[in-house]
Protein backbone atom coordinates (compact mmCIF):
# COMPACT_ATOMS: atom_id res chain seq x y z
CA UNK A 1 0.00 0.00 0.00
CA UNK A 2 2.84 1.95 -0.31
CA UNK A 3 2.30 5.31 -1.95
CA UNK A 4 4.48 8.25 -2.25
CA UNK A 5 2.34 10.92 -1.70
CA UNK A 6 1.95 9.83 1.90
CA UNK A 7 5.93 10.26 2.48
CA UNK A 8 7.08 12.43 0.04
CA UNK A 9 7.40 16.12 1.21
CA UNK A 10 8.31 18.63 -1.54
CA UNK A 11 11.69 19.74 -0.28
CA UNK A 12 10.57 23.16 -0.20
CA UNK A 13 7.93 22.38 2.95
CA UNK A 14 10.86 22.54 5.73
CA UNK A 15 12.10 25.43 4.19
CA UNK A 16 8.75 27.52 4.16
CA UNK A 17 8.65 26.93 7.73
CA UNK A 18 11.99 27.58 8.49
CA UNK A 19 11.57 31.01 6.64
CA UNK A 20 8.51 31.73 8.57
CA UNK A 21 9.78 30.98 11.70
CA UNK A 22 12.49 33.69 10.88
CA UNK A 23 9.87 35.93 11.29
CA UNK A 24 10.91 35.57 15.02
CA UNK A 25 14.32 37.99 14.54
CA UNK A 26 12.12 40.60 14.07
CA UNK A 27 10.31 39.85 17.62
CA UNK A 28 13.25 39.46 19.66
CA UNK A 29 13.33 41.63 22.58
CA UNK A 30 9.33 43.01 22.35
CA UNK A 31 8.70 38.87 22.62
CA UNK A 32 9.86 36.22 24.71
CA UNK A 33 11.23 33.73 22.36
CA UNK A 34 8.42 31.56 23.80
CA UNK A 35 6.23 33.89 22.48
CA UNK A 36 6.85 34.42 19.32
CA UNK A 37 4.68 31.68 17.95
CA UNK A 38 1.69 33.47 19.57
CA UNK A 39 2.22 35.74 16.43
CA UNK A 40 3.90 33.49 13.59
CA UNK A 41 0.76 30.84 14.09
CA UNK A 42 -2.08 33.04 13.33
CA UNK A 43 -0.18 35.13 10.67
CA UNK A 44 1.16 32.19 8.85
CA UNK A 45 -2.64 31.28 9.06
CA UNK A 46 -3.66 34.85 7.78
CA UNK A 47 -1.51 34.60 5.01
CA UNK A 48 -2.72 31.00 3.75
CA UNK A 49 -6.05 32.58 3.85
CA UNK A 50 -4.97 35.73 2.21
CA UNK A 51 -3.20 34.03 -0.66
CA UNK A 52 -5.70 31.86 -1.29
CA UNK A 53 -8.59 34.16 -1.82
CA UNK A 54 -6.22 36.60 -3.88
CA UNK A 55 -6.98 35.26 -7.17
CA UNK A 56 -10.69 35.99 -6.92
CA UNK A 57 -10.43 39.14 -4.20
CA UNK A 58 -11.98 41.59 -7.11
CA UNK A 59 -14.68 39.10 -8.05
CA UNK A 60 -15.34 38.63 -4.28
CA UNK A 61 -15.34 42.78 -4.21
CA UNK A 62 -17.63 43.07 -7.02
CA UNK A 63 -20.23 40.68 -5.90
CA UNK A 64 -19.88 42.55 -2.61
CA UNK A 65 -21.40 45.52 -4.22
CA UNK A 66 -24.12 43.92 -5.66
CA UNK A 67 -25.38 42.35 -2.71
CA UNK A 68 -24.40 44.09 0.32
CA UNK A 69 -27.77 45.28 1.30
CA UNK A 70 -29.21 41.95 1.01
CA UNK A 71 -30.46 40.38 4.18
CA UNK A 72 -28.37 37.04 3.02
CA UNK A 73 -25.03 37.53 1.78
CA UNK A 74 -22.97 34.65 2.55
CA UNK A 75 -23.48 32.19 0.13
CA UNK A 76 -23.27 34.36 -2.42
CA UNK A 77 -19.53 35.51 -1.75
CA UNK A 78 -18.71 31.96 -1.09
CA UNK A 79 -19.35 31.36 -4.29
CA UNK A 80 -17.74 34.59 -5.76
CA UNK A 81 -14.21 33.22 -3.53
CA UNK A 82 -14.35 29.72 -4.39
CA UNK A 83 -14.10 28.45 -0.78
CA UNK A 84 -16.10 28.53 2.24
CA UNK A 85 -14.87 31.60 3.88
CA UNK A 86 -14.14 35.25 1.81
CA UNK A 87 -13.04 38.89 2.78
CA UNK A 88 -14.81 41.42 1.56
CA UNK A 89 -11.84 44.41 2.53
CA UNK A 90 -10.41 46.09 0.02
CA UNK A 91 -6.92 45.37 1.07
CA UNK A 92 -4.44 42.98 0.27
CA UNK A 93 -1.37 42.88 1.86
CA UNK A 94 0.63 44.70 -1.15
CA UNK A 95 -2.02 47.53 -0.31
CA UNK A 96 -1.56 47.29 3.24
CA UNK A 97 2.37 47.27 2.84
CA UNK A 98 2.05 50.97 0.71
CA UNK A 99 0.32 52.36 3.38
CA UNK A 100 2.87 52.07 6.64
CA UNK A 101 1.27 55.23 8.14
CA UNK A 102 -2.01 53.48 8.28
CA UNK A 103 -0.73 50.00 8.95
CA UNK A 104 -2.82 49.55 12.16
CA UNK A 105 -5.99 50.65 11.32
CA UNK A 106 -5.47 49.37 7.46
CA UNK A 107 -4.91 45.89 9.01
CA UNK A 108 -7.92 45.71 11.29
CA UNK A 109 -9.91 46.63 8.56
CA UNK A 110 -8.66 43.52 6.77
CA UNK A 111 -8.88 41.05 9.51
CA UNK A 112 -12.69 42.33 9.91
CA UNK A 113 -13.10 41.48 6.34
CA UNK A 114 -13.40 38.12 6.90
CA UNK A 115 -16.43 35.61 7.33
CA UNK A 116 -17.56 34.82 10.40
CA UNK A 117 -15.96 31.29 10.64
CA UNK A 118 -12.49 33.04 9.97
CA UNK A 119 -13.25 35.48 12.59
CA UNK A 120 -13.63 32.12 14.90
CA UNK A 121 -10.08 31.37 14.27
CA UNK A 122 -8.95 34.42 15.15
CA UNK A 123 -10.65 34.78 17.95
CA UNK A 124 -8.67 31.46 19.60
CA UNK A 125 -5.83 32.69 18.74
CA UNK A 126 -6.44 35.52 21.18
CA UNK A 127 -5.07 37.31 17.85
CA UNK A 128 -6.17 41.45 18.59
CA UNK A 129 -4.09 40.98 21.96
CA UNK A 130 -1.34 40.11 19.71
CA UNK A 131 -1.80 43.24 16.99
CA UNK A 132 -1.69 45.08 20.23
CA UNK A 133 1.33 43.96 21.14
CA UNK A 134 3.17 44.20 18.06
CA UNK A 135 1.49 47.85 17.29
CA UNK A 136 3.38 49.23 20.60
CA UNK A 137 6.35 47.32 19.71
CA UNK A 138 7.08 48.78 15.98
CA UNK A 139 6.71 45.33 14.84
CA UNK A 140 3.59 44.93 13.11
CA UNK A 141 4.90 46.86 9.80
CA UNK A 142 7.87 44.46 9.66
CA UNK A 143 6.17 41.32 10.13
CA UNK A 144 3.62 41.85 7.53
CA UNK A 145 6.19 42.74 4.83
CA UNK A 146 7.76 39.87 6.05
CA UNK A 147 4.92 37.38 5.28
CA UNK A 148 3.99 39.90 2.27
CA UNK A 149 7.23 38.69 0.71
CA UNK A 150 7.37 36.23 -1.96
CA UNK A 151 9.33 33.75 0.41
CA UNK A 152 5.91 33.88 2.54
CA UNK A 153 3.70 33.14 -0.47
CA UNK A 154 1.73 30.19 0.47
CA UNK A 155 -0.78 30.28 -2.60
CA UNK A 156 -2.38 27.01 -2.97
CA UNK A 157 -0.56 26.85 -6.40
CA UNK A 158 2.74 26.50 -4.67
CA UNK A 159 1.86 25.04 -1.35
CA UNK A 160 -0.88 22.06 -1.75
CA UNK A 161 -3.38 21.38 1.48
CA UNK A 162 -1.21 18.58 2.36
CA UNK A 163 1.80 20.59 2.11
CA UNK A 164 0.65 23.05 4.27
CA UNK A 165 -0.63 20.74 6.80
CA UNK A 166 3.20 19.82 7.24
CA UNK A 167 3.98 23.18 7.34
CA UNK A 168 1.15 23.78 10.55
CA UNK A 169 2.66 20.76 12.27
CA UNK A 170 6.03 22.16 12.14
CA UNK A 171 5.83 25.45 13.17
CA UNK A 172 2.92 24.03 15.85
CA UNK A 173 6.32 21.84 17.04
CA UNK A 174 8.57 24.12 17.11
CA UNK A 175 6.31 26.85 18.78
CA UNK A 176 5.54 23.83 21.18
CA UNK A 177 9.51 23.52 22.52
CA UNK A 178 9.93 27.17 22.55
CA UNK A 179 7.15 27.28 24.94
CA UNK A 180 8.28 24.22 26.90
CA UNK A 181 5.27 21.89 26.09
CA UNK A 182 5.15 18.75 25.03
CA UNK A 183 5.40 19.06 21.15
CA UNK A 184 3.83 15.30 20.62
CA UNK A 185 0.82 16.28 22.54
CA UNK A 186 0.13 18.62 19.28
CA UNK A 187 0.39 16.37 16.91
CA UNK A 188 1.49 12.30 15.40
CA UNK A 189 3.88 12.07 12.85
CA UNK A 190 2.70 11.30 9.57
CA UNK A 191 4.37 7.46 9.48
CA UNK A 192 2.00 6.30 12.34
CA UNK A 193 -0.83 8.24 11.03
CA UNK A 194 -0.39 6.23 7.56
CA UNK A 195 0.06 3.11 9.33
CA UNK A 196 -3.13 3.71 11.52
CA UNK A 197 -5.48 4.80 7.84
CA UNK A 198 -3.71 1.79 6.32
CA UNK A 199 -4.84 -0.35 9.08
CA UNK A 200 -8.19 1.19 9.35
CA UNK A 201 -8.81 0.96 5.37
CA UNK A 202 -7.61 -2.71 4.88
CA UNK A 203 -10.59 -4.77 3.29
CA UNK A 204 -12.48 -1.94 3.29
CA UNK A 205 -14.60 -1.41 -0.41
CA UNK A 206 -14.53 1.84 -0.99
CA UNK A 207 -15.61 1.55 -4.69
CA UNK A 208 -19.21 1.89 -3.96
CA UNK A 209 -20.39 5.74 -4.26
CA UNK A 210 -21.18 6.34 -0.69
CA UNK A 211 -20.26 9.16 1.90
CA UNK A 212 -18.29 8.25 4.18
CA UNK A 213 -17.75 10.03 7.59
CA UNK A 214 -14.35 10.12 9.49
CA UNK A 215 -13.74 11.70 13.12
CA UNK A 216 -11.00 12.60 15.57
CA UNK A 217 -12.30 13.27 19.06
CA UNK A 218 -8.68 14.94 20.12
CA UNK A 219 -8.10 16.27 16.54
CA UNK A 220 -4.95 18.82 17.20
CA UNK A 221 -4.33 19.93 13.74
CA UNK A 222 -6.10 18.06 11.97
CA UNK A 223 -3.92 15.76 10.30
CA UNK A 224 -5.20 12.60 10.57
CA UNK A 225 -8.63 13.84 9.06
CA UNK A 226 -6.69 14.93 6.28
CA UNK A 227 -4.39 12.18 5.88
CA UNK A 228 -7.82 9.45 6.13
CA UNK A 229 -9.23 12.32 3.31
CA UNK A 230 -6.29 11.56 1.47
CA UNK A 231 -5.78 8.30 1.49
CA UNK A 232 -9.62 7.65 0.58
CA UNK A 233 -9.22 9.22 -2.36
CA UNK A 234 -5.92 7.53 -3.56
CA UNK A 235 -8.88 4.61 -3.79
CA UNK A 236 -11.35 6.31 -5.27
CA UNK A 237 -11.52 10.11 -5.85
CA UNK A 238 -15.54 10.22 -6.35
CA UNK A 239 -16.11 9.36 -3.43
CA UNK A 240 -17.31 11.95 -0.24
CA UNK A 241 -15.66 12.16 2.60
CA UNK A 242 -17.05 14.08 5.45
CA UNK A 243 -14.47 15.04 8.17
CA UNK A 244 -15.48 15.88 12.21
CA UNK A 245 -13.20 16.80 15.04
CA UNK A 246 -13.47 18.34 18.26
CA UNK A 247 -10.05 19.86 19.94
CA UNK A 248 -9.57 21.34 23.24
CA UNK A 249 -6.45 23.20 22.84
CA UNK A 250 -7.30 26.83 21.17
CA UNK A 251 -4.83 27.50 18.72
CA UNK A 252 -4.52 23.90 17.21
CA UNK A 253 -8.06 24.06 17.24
CA UNK A 254 -7.73 27.26 15.27
CA UNK A 255 -5.72 25.86 12.88
CA UNK A 256 -7.50 22.81 11.97
CA UNK A 257 -10.47 24.59 11.32
CA UNK A 258 -8.42 26.93 9.20
CA UNK A 259 -7.04 23.85 7.45
CA UNK A 260 -10.90 22.60 6.98
CA UNK A 261 -11.70 25.57 5.26
CA UNK A 262 -9.11 25.89 3.00
CA UNK A 263 -9.45 21.88 1.68
CA UNK A 264 -13.25 22.68 1.26
CA UNK A 265 -14.48 20.97 3.61
CA UNK A 266 -17.71 22.36 6.40
CA UNK A 267 -15.57 24.18 9.26
CA UNK A 268 -18.91 23.56 11.16
CA UNK A 269 -17.71 19.91 11.81
CA UNK A 270 -15.06 21.13 13.31
CA UNK A 271 -15.35 21.83 16.93
CA UNK A 272 -13.94 23.71 19.91
CA UNK A 273 -14.30 21.99 23.29
CA UNK A 274 -12.71 19.40 26.03
CA UNK A 275 -14.46 16.46 24.36
CA UNK A 276 -14.81 14.22 27.64
CA UNK A 277 -16.67 16.60 29.50
CA UNK A 278 -18.70 18.79 26.22
CA UNK A 279 -19.33 16.22 23.76
CA UNK A 280 -20.36 18.31 20.46
CA UNK A 281 -20.91 15.36 18.87
CA UNK A 282 -24.06 13.96 20.69
CA UNK A 283 -26.23 11.63 18.71
CA UNK A 284 -23.62 11.17 15.71
CA UNK A 285 -21.94 8.34 14.90
CA UNK A 286 -19.13 7.68 12.30
CA UNK A 287 -17.88 5.29 9.57
CA UNK A 288 -14.62 5.63 10.89
CA UNK A 289 -12.75 6.78 14.19
CA UNK A 290 -9.22 7.89 13.72
CA UNK A 291 -7.25 9.11 16.73
CA UNK A 292 -4.11 10.03 19.24
CA UNK A 293 -5.99 10.76 22.66
CA UNK A 294 -3.60 12.39 25.46
CA UNK A 295 -2.13 9.31 28.19
CA UNK A 296 -1.18 9.39 31.29
CA UNK A 297 -3.44 12.40 31.99
CA UNK A 298 -5.88 12.69 34.95
CA UNK A 299 -9.89 13.58 34.23
CA UNK A 300 -9.81 15.47 37.34
CA UNK A 301 -11.34 18.69 35.77
CA UNK A 302 -14.09 16.50 33.91
CA UNK A 303 -14.87 14.47 36.59
CA UNK A 304 -18.31 15.93 37.87
CA UNK A 305 -19.21 15.54 34.10
CA UNK A 306 -17.72 12.27 33.33
CA UNK A 307 -19.65 10.57 36.13
CA UNK A 308 -22.87 12.32 35.54
CA UNK A 309 -22.79 10.99 32.05
CA UNK A 310 -21.79 7.53 33.34
CA UNK A 311 -24.77 7.27 35.55
CA UNK A 312 -27.16 7.62 32.17
CA UNK A 313 -26.57 3.74 31.82
CA UNK A 314 -26.59 2.79 28.40
CA UNK A 315 -27.70 6.17 27.16
CA UNK A 316 -24.35 8.23 28.10
CA UNK A 317 -20.63 7.23 26.94
CA UNK A 318 -19.42 5.75 29.83
CA UNK A 319 -21.61 3.35 31.37
CA UNK A 320 -19.35 0.24 31.48
CA UNK A 321 -16.80 1.45 33.87
CA UNK A 322 -14.80 3.93 34.66
CA UNK A 323 -10.75 4.27 35.10
CA UNK A 324 -8.79 5.10 37.78
CA UNK A 325 -8.57 8.75 37.88
CA UNK A 326 -5.24 9.65 36.61
CA UNK A 327 -5.35 7.86 33.67
CA UNK A 328 -8.32 8.72 31.21
CA UNK A 329 -7.53 6.97 28.06
CA UNK A 330 -10.17 4.42 28.30
CA UNK A 331 -12.72 7.10 28.28
CA UNK A 332 -11.77 7.97 24.76
CA UNK A 333 -12.29 4.41 23.62
CA UNK A 334 -15.62 4.52 24.96
CA UNK A 335 -16.62 7.78 23.53
CA UNK A 336 -15.16 6.12 20.20
CA UNK A 337 -16.91 3.15 21.05
CA UNK A 338 -20.29 4.88 21.24
CA UNK A 339 -19.69 6.92 18.14
CA UNK A 340 -19.11 4.21 15.33
CA UNK A 341 -21.97 3.24 13.86
CA UNK A 342 -22.80 -0.60 13.06
CA UNK A 343 -20.59 -0.63 10.42
CA UNK A 344 -17.79 1.66 12.34
CA UNK A 345 -13.78 0.99 12.49
CA UNK A 346 -11.68 2.78 14.83
CA UNK A 347 -7.67 2.81 15.01
CA UNK A 348 -6.74 4.52 18.61
CA UNK A 349 -3.15 5.12 19.95
CA UNK A 350 -2.85 3.92 23.73
CA UNK A 351 0.05 3.64 26.25
CA UNK A 352 0.42 0.20 27.71
CA UNK A 353 -2.01 0.67 31.00
CA UNK A 354 -5.33 -0.49 28.87
CA UNK A 355 -3.92 -3.74 28.87
CA UNK A 356 -3.80 -4.66 32.17
CA UNK A 357 -4.23 -2.08 34.94
CA UNK A 358 -7.05 -2.59 37.10
CA UNK A 359 -8.40 -5.89 39.01
CA UNK A 360 -11.30 -7.92 38.26
CA UNK A 361 -14.18 -5.90 38.94
CA UNK A 362 -12.61 -2.36 38.22
CA UNK A 363 -13.48 0.22 35.70
CA UNK A 364 -10.44 -0.17 33.98
CA UNK A 365 -10.93 -4.01 33.82
CA UNK A 366 -15.07 -4.20 33.24
CA UNK A 367 -14.10 -1.33 30.41
CA UNK A 368 -12.26 -4.31 29.00
CA UNK A 369 -14.67 -6.74 29.44
CA UNK A 370 -16.87 -4.50 27.70
CA UNK A 371 -15.09 -4.26 24.75
CA UNK A 372 -14.07 -7.93 24.34
CA UNK A 373 -17.41 -9.65 25.33
CA UNK A 374 -18.86 -7.05 22.12
CA UNK A 375 -16.58 -8.90 20.02
CA UNK A 376 -15.36 -5.20 18.94
CA UNK A 377 -11.43 -5.84 19.84
CA UNK A 378 -10.03 -6.37 16.41
CA UNK A 379 -6.33 -5.93 16.85
CA UNK A 380 -3.57 -4.61 18.68
CA UNK A 381 -0.11 -3.80 17.24
CA UNK A 382 2.54 -2.93 19.90
CA UNK A 383 5.03 -0.20 18.25
CA UNK A 384 8.50 0.04 19.04
CA UNK A 385 10.06 2.40 21.79
CA UNK A 386 10.88 6.14 20.44
CA UNK A 387 8.19 6.59 18.45
CA UNK A 388 6.97 9.55 19.51
CA UNK A 389 8.61 13.20 20.11
CA UNK A 390 7.50 13.69 23.62
CA UNK A 391 7.92 10.09 25.12
CA UNK A 392 10.07 6.86 24.59
CA UNK A 393 8.13 3.95 25.87
CA UNK A 394 5.98 1.71 24.34
CA UNK A 395 2.91 2.45 22.52
CA UNK A 396 -0.08 0.43 21.25
CA UNK A 397 -2.29 0.89 17.89
CA UNK A 398 -6.01 -0.79 19.33
CA UNK A 399 -7.85 -1.18 16.30
CA UNK A 400 -11.93 -1.72 16.97
CA UNK A 401 -14.66 -2.66 14.48
CA UNK A 402 -17.98 -3.00 15.18
CA UNK A 403 -18.45 -4.86 11.66
CA UNK A 404 -15.93 -7.80 11.96
CA UNK A 405 -15.74 -10.17 8.88
CA UNK A 406 -16.85 -13.80 9.46
CA UNK A 407 -13.18 -14.99 10.06
CA UNK A 408 -12.40 -12.38 12.43
CA UNK A 409 -15.19 -13.01 14.68
CA UNK A 410 -14.81 -14.09 18.44
CA UNK A 411 -10.88 -13.74 17.36
CA UNK A 412 -8.49 -10.68 18.55
CA UNK A 413 -5.48 -10.43 16.50
CA UNK A 414 -2.23 -9.70 18.34
CA UNK A 415 1.02 -7.75 16.36
CA UNK A 416 4.18 -7.36 17.79
CA UNK A 417 5.39 -4.92 15.67
CA UNK A 418 8.40 -3.01 17.72
CA UNK A 419 11.03 -4.54 16.06
CA UNK A 420 9.46 -3.05 12.58
CA UNK A 421 10.53 0.33 12.35
CA UNK A 422 13.75 2.07 10.54
CA UNK A 423 16.24 4.07 12.90
CA UNK A 424 16.09 7.71 11.91
CA UNK A 425 19.44 9.60 11.16
CA UNK A 426 18.43 12.82 13.56
CA UNK A 427 16.13 12.20 16.06
CA UNK A 428 13.01 14.95 16.89
CA UNK A 429 12.64 15.06 21.02
CA UNK A 430 12.34 11.58 22.11
CA UNK A 431 11.28 10.53 18.30
CA UNK A 432 14.03 7.96 16.99
CA UNK A 433 12.34 5.46 14.92
CA UNK A 434 9.91 6.13 11.88
CA UNK A 435 7.68 3.52 10.43
CA UNK A 436 9.18 3.51 6.58
CA UNK A 437 6.72 2.59 3.99
CA UNK A 438 8.40 -0.83 3.73
CA UNK A 439 7.75 -1.08 7.46
CA UNK A 440 4.04 -0.36 7.22
CA UNK A 441 3.61 -2.80 4.27
CA UNK A 442 5.10 -5.92 6.74
CA UNK A 443 2.83 -4.65 9.45
CA UNK A 444 -0.40 -4.27 7.00
CA UNK A 445 0.48 -7.40 5.67
CA UNK A 446 0.45 -9.35 8.89
CA UNK A 447 -2.98 -7.47 10.21
CA UNK A 448 -4.74 -8.09 6.69
CA UNK A 449 -2.88 -12.42 6.52
CA UNK A 450 -4.40 -12.58 10.12
CA UNK A 451 -2.46 -15.92 10.73
CA UNK A 452 -1.26 -17.30 14.21
CA UNK A 453 2.04 -17.47 14.68
CA UNK A 454 3.13 -15.85 11.16
CA UNK A 455 5.74 -14.07 11.05
CA UNK A 456 6.73 -11.06 8.05
CA UNK A 457 10.06 -9.78 7.70
CA UNK A 458 13.24 -11.16 8.93
CA UNK A 459 13.89 -12.20 12.33
CA UNK A 460 17.34 -11.60 12.32
CA UNK A 461 16.37 -7.62 11.46
CA UNK A 462 13.35 -6.10 10.67
CA UNK A 463 10.07 -7.98 11.21
CA UNK A 464 6.72 -8.43 12.95
CA UNK A 465 4.71 -11.34 14.17
CA UNK A 466 1.07 -12.03 14.31
CA UNK A 467 -0.77 -14.30 17.06
CA UNK A 468 -4.44 -15.02 16.93
CA UNK A 469 -6.23 -15.39 20.40
CA UNK A 470 -10.16 -16.40 21.52
CA UNK A 471 -11.81 -13.51 23.18
CA UNK A 472 -12.14 -15.35 26.42
CA UNK A 473 -8.96 -16.33 26.48
CA UNK A 474 -8.18 -12.43 28.25
CA UNK A 475 -11.24 -13.17 30.66
CA UNK A 476 -11.00 -14.66 34.19
CA UNK A 477 -12.58 -15.62 37.14
CA UNK A 478 -11.00 -14.04 40.40
CA UNK A 479 -11.55 -16.93 43.00
CA UNK A 480 -11.40 -16.17 46.50
CA UNK A 481 -10.07 -19.17 48.91
CA UNK A 482 -10.93 -18.88 52.25
CA UNK A 483 -9.37 -20.53 55.01
CA UNK A 484 -10.74 -21.60 58.44
CA UNK A 485 -10.07 -19.39 61.67
CA UNK A 486 -8.31 -21.93 64.76
CA UNK A 487 -8.24 -21.97 68.42
CA UNK A 488 -5.29 -22.26 70.32
CA UNK A 489 -5.29 -25.67 70.56
CA UNK A 490 -5.75 -25.89 66.58
CA UNK A 491 -9.35 -26.79 66.40
CA UNK A 492 -11.22 -24.86 63.32
CA UNK A 493 -13.49 -21.84 64.76
CA UNK A 494 -17.14 -22.79 63.80
CA UNK A 495 -20.29 -20.44 63.31
CA UNK A 496 -23.67 -22.03 63.75
CA UNK A 497 -21.77 -25.42 62.25
CA UNK A 498 -19.71 -23.39 59.70
CA UNK A 499 -16.28 -22.64 59.77
CA UNK A 500 -15.40 -19.32 59.85
CA UNK A 501 -12.84 -17.61 57.31
CA UNK A 502 -9.84 -16.69 58.91
CA UNK A 503 -8.93 -13.28 56.86
CA UNK A 504 -5.10 -13.21 57.41
CA UNK A 505 -5.87 -16.17 55.74
CA UNK A 506 -7.79 -15.33 52.84
CA UNK A 507 -5.96 -15.71 49.28
CA UNK A 508 -7.14 -15.17 45.60
CA UNK A 509 -6.71 -17.22 42.64
CA UNK A 510 -7.14 -16.22 38.62
CA UNK A 511 -8.61 -19.18 37.28
CA UNK A 512 -9.15 -18.53 32.92
CA UNK A 513 -12.57 -18.27 31.97
CA UNK A 514 -12.11 -21.24 29.84
CA UNK A 515 -11.54 -23.41 32.66
CA UNK A 516 -13.82 -24.69 34.86
CA UNK A 517 -13.38 -22.96 38.53
CA UNK A 518 -15.05 -26.36 40.60
CA UNK A 519 -11.93 -28.23 38.87
CA UNK A 520 -9.40 -26.17 39.11
CA UNK A 521 -9.81 -25.75 42.75
CA UNK A 522 -9.81 -29.58 43.22
CA UNK A 523 -6.97 -30.01 41.21
CA UNK A 524 -4.78 -26.36 42.18
CA UNK A 525 -5.88 -25.43 45.68
CA UNK A 526 -7.45 -28.73 47.89
CA UNK A 527 -4.15 -30.96 47.27
CA UNK A 528 -2.09 -27.89 49.08
CA UNK A 529 -4.91 -26.49 51.77
CA UNK A 530 -7.44 -29.41 52.11
CA UNK A 531 -8.97 -27.09 54.68
CA UNK A 532 -9.84 -24.61 52.05
CA UNK A 533 -13.10 -23.73 50.55
CA UNK A 534 -14.17 -20.96 47.41
CA UNK A 535 -16.28 -17.93 48.72
CA UNK A 536 -18.35 -17.89 45.19
CA UNK A 537 -20.46 -15.09 46.57
CA UNK A 538 -17.04 -12.81 45.55
CA UNK A 539 -16.26 -14.82 42.71
CA UNK A 540 -15.37 -11.70 40.04
CA UNK A 541 -14.85 -11.83 35.94
CA UNK A 542 -11.62 -9.96 34.72
CA UNK A 543 -10.20 -9.62 31.51
CA UNK A 544 -6.60 -8.24 30.95
CA UNK A 545 -4.23 -8.70 27.75
CA UNK A 546 -0.83 -9.20 28.46
CA UNK A 547 1.06 -8.40 25.15
CA UNK A 548 4.45 -8.91 26.39
CA UNK A 549 3.96 -12.63 27.85
CA UNK A 550 2.32 -13.90 25.10
CA UNK A 551 5.16 -12.72 22.93
CA UNK A 552 8.31 -13.40 25.62
CA UNK A 553 11.19 -16.18 24.17
CA UNK A 554 12.65 -17.49 26.32
CA UNK A 555 16.84 -16.86 25.97
CA UNK A 556 19.42 -18.85 27.73
CA UNK A 557 21.61 -17.53 30.44
CA UNK A 558 25.08 -17.46 30.00
CA UNK A 559 27.01 -20.56 31.41
CA UNK A 560 28.62 -19.41 34.36
CA UNK A 561 31.61 -20.66 33.79
CA UNK A 562 31.82 -18.72 31.09
CA UNK A 563 30.73 -15.35 32.96
CA UNK A 564 33.83 -16.23 35.12
CA UNK A 565 36.06 -17.10 32.23
CA UNK A 566 34.97 -13.25 30.90
CA UNK A 567 35.58 -11.94 34.59
CA UNK A 568 38.88 -13.29 35.09
CA UNK A 569 39.49 -12.12 31.39
CA UNK A 570 38.34 -8.51 32.51
CA UNK A 571 40.53 -8.47 35.62
CA UNK A 572 43.80 -9.46 33.57
CA UNK A 573 43.14 -6.66 31.33
CA UNK A 574 42.73 -4.12 33.83
CA UNK A 575 45.67 -5.80 36.69
CA UNK A 576 47.90 -5.26 32.86
CA UNK A 577 47.07 -1.72 32.14
CA UNK A 578 47.74 -0.70 35.89
CA UNK A 579 50.96 -1.94 35.59
CA UNK A 580 51.84 0.00 32.37
CA UNK A 581 50.61 3.19 33.91
CA UNK A 582 52.91 2.88 37.11
CA UNK A 583 55.57 1.28 34.89
CA UNK A 584 55.13 -1.96 37.22
CA UNK A 585 56.72 -5.32 35.85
Amino acid sequence: MANEKFTVVGTNIQEKASVIWNVADLLRGPFKPHEYGLVILPMTVVKRFHDCLLPTHQAVMDTYEKVKKLAVTDGFLRRASGYQFYNTSKYTFDRLLADPENIESNFRDYLNGFSANVQDVLAKFDFENIIKRMVDSNTLYLVIKEFGSQKGYLGPDKISAVDCGYIFEDLVRRFSESFGEEAGAHFTSRDIIYLMTDLLLSGADLHKQENVTVYDMTMGTSQMLSCMEERIHEINPDMEVTCFGQEFNPSTFAIAKADMMIRGGNPDNMRFGDTLSEDKFTGYTFRYIISNPPFGIDWKREQKAVEAESAKGDEGRFAPGLPKISDGQQLFVLNGLKKLDAKGKMAIIQNGSPLFSGDAGSGPSEIRRYILENDWLDCIIQLSTDMFMNTGISTYIWVLDKDKPTHRAGKVQLIDASHCYTARRKSIGTKRNDISDSDRELIVKAYAAFENGGIYGDKAGVYCESKIFAADEFGYNKIVVERPQRDANGAIVKKKGAPVADAALRDTENVPLTEDIDAYFAREVLPYAPDAWMDKKKTKIGYEIPMTRYFYEYTQPEASEDILSRIIGLEDSISASLKSLFGEE
